[in-house]
């Protein structure tokens, strides 16, 4: 069946008008980071149609004012490969604590529809007790959603438990291939780069999730060849964190200057991440931090060789309102 598709700025040009008289709520703010989460994807399948784009949480974007039964938001839909969620089973309220049913049903409405809509759902759960890692595997599963149930909040390790699921030594080239994966983007408890390499490299998982830096180095051409290699022999994909809706102090783009005279996109800091700053993401200044020349994030990324980028703090829209 043919889904009649109207373009994104008449869809939303409606929807203005009947809230014009709605002081509560702005719907400016999610139509600029859907706009936002567009342009990058259009960027990156430019350089590589391949290329994977995969937002996390935030998932509201997928309808039009955030309502499970509003017009779903095709041209967003479109413009991504996945889709992820924290917190969907376990951690939501605590790490290691299970979620509240009622905010498991919210989530998953969302996810659902990017699964009817051939969307990927990746599934980030903390929790380390056997039987709740057990449990979170499991029901990711019974609704085919993939998933990763991390150890720590900091994600800064393989886990010793359980043991790989799904593993395949079958080449990996898509997310519609994917079993299982890895998100490990701190690097504090490996010594060098090449000590992360190595162990990514020992890994059976069929994706990771990777910072594009080892501290302030990037891996080399080397290390990201090697990565892309499972133990196993089959070829793995590897997606690259990149927060499009906090500035962080400790990135190579940030200014000294910055911390006595901020520019005017850089707005109040997370209160519960040191050093994460939020910003105005769509101001030109910011989204040329991200994309569109050599030493824009996006441009490293897709020049180092990832499959695809990891997009945080999408839910960044939910500040503004």
């Amino acid at each position: 069946m043919k889904i009649m598709r109207f373009p994104s700025s008449i869809v939303f040009l409606a929807f203005v008008s009947m809230f014009s008289c709605d002081s509560t709520l702005d719907p400016v703010y999610r139509e600029r980071m859907r706009e936002f989460v567009q342009t990058i994807s259009n960027y990156a399948k430019t350089e590589n149609p391949a290329f994977i784009i995969i937002p996390q949480n935030g998932h509201e974007l997928v309808t039009l004012t955030g309502e499970a039964d509003d017009p779903i938001q095709y041209t967003y839909i479109e413009a991504i490969d996945g889709a992820g969620q924290e917190d969907l089973f376990y951690g939501y309220r605590a790490d290691d604590r299970k979620t509240n049913e009622e905010d498991t049903e919210y989530l998953s409405v969302y996810l659902d529809i990017y699964e009817e809509n051939g969307v990927e759902v990746l599934v980030t759960d903390y929790c380390i007790t056997p039987e709740k890692v057990d449990d979170s595997y499991e029901k990711n599963a019974a609704r085919s959603y993939i998933s990763f149930a991390a150890p720590d909040r900091e994600l800064n390790t393989i886990p010793s438990y359980p043991e790989l699921a799904n593993e395949s030594e079958a080449d990996i080239r898509s997310l519609s291939e994917v079993k299982n994966f890895l998100y490990l983007i701190n690097p504090e408890k490996y010594q060098t780069s090449e000590a992360l390499a190595d162990a990514i490299a020992a890994s059976n998982y069929d994706l990771v999730i990777l910072d594009l830096f080892y501290e302030d180095q990037l891996f080399n051409a080397n290390q990201i060849e090697k990565m892309h290699w499972k133990a196993n022999g089959g070829r793995r994909l590897l997606i690259a964190y990149m927060s499009i809706g906090e500035a962080e102090d400790y990135r190579y783009y940030w200014k000294e200057d910055w911390n006595s005279q901020p520019p005017e996109w850089l707005d109040e800091e997370n209160s519960r991440w040191k050093g994460n700053y939020k910003v105005a993401y769509w101001d030109p200044d910011w989204q040329a931090i991200i994309l569109g020349s050599q030493d824009a994030y996006l441009d490293m990324i897709i020049n180092s060789g990832f499959d695809g980028v990891y997009l945080d703090i999408i839910e960044a829209f939910e500040h503004f309102e």
